[in-house]
């Protein structure tokens, strides 16, 4: 599921967004301005996603869900709260994204007709050189 498809779907509405003191870049800005931002989304209780889709974002997402089902994504690297919300929910949306999408099933395939005569080939031809280096015998040095 690509990003664009998440957005239209209107989860702004349930974020719920945080504002604290920022580490990152910013000089004497840092100690005054709240410019780091917390983004909250609760998987259990949302309406916007299927059940089968909380429980693949549950599965995939195990390690990022907390016990009260909530997603949590910090942003902290621009010198405005403006810019780390808009940053915070971009790495939402891909994150969603990525764990909606199934991956396609391996189909297992057998070897080509080329491939194997090519790797028997390779075979003869090591065996060769491998046996034009043995020591024959028949030379002795004194």
């Amino acid at each position: 599921m690509e990003p664009e498809e998440l957005k239209e779907r209107d989860f702004e509405s349930e974020f719920v967004f945080t504002a604290t003191r920022s580490g990152g870049p910013g000089g004497q800005n840092v100690n005054k301005v709240n410019t780091k931002v917390e983004l909250r989304f609760n998987i259990k209780a949302t309406l916007l996603l299927s059940e089968d889709e909380k429980s693949l974002a549950f599965s995939k997402l195990g390690n990022r869900i907390n016990k009260e089902g909530e997603v949590i994504i910090t942003a902290q690297s621009e010198r405005s709260q403006f810019s780390n919300r808009e940053e915070a929910k971009e790495r939402f949306y891909d994150l969603l994204s990525r764990a909606l999408t199934v991956r396609k099933k391996r189909k297992p395939t057998s070897p080509t007709r080329s491939s194997r005569l090519k790797r028997l080939e390779d075979k003869h031809n090591r065996s060769t050189i491998k046996r034009l280096r043995r020591d024959t015998g028949s030379e002795q040095v004194d």
